[in-house]
């Protein structure tokens, strides 16, 4: 994150990586984790926390979608 905003990016850029970045890490690192006693696995053998990283990463897809499609120069 520090190298990639130490450049001038469009605005957004900078938040949807990190959004993508840390979606993509949690929804990882819950392969590790075991699921919590009373929910268990839920659809698609995925955790809660897998589940709730999911919205991050496609968030992080469509801020970095509209970012790119910004006119003019880098702020």
């Amino acid at each position: 994150m520090w190298w990639f905003s130490s450049k001038p990016r469009q605005k957004g850029e900078v938040s949807a990586l990190f959004l993508l970045g840390y979606g993509v890490f949690r929804f990882t690192a819950e392969f590790a984790r075991e699921p919590d006693d009373f929910l268990g696995l839920l659809a698609l053998n995925f955790s809660m926390g897998q589940w709730l990283s999911m919205p991050m990463i496609v968030a992080g897809l469509l801020l970095w979608r509209w970012a790119r499609r910004q006119p003019g120069q880098p702020a």
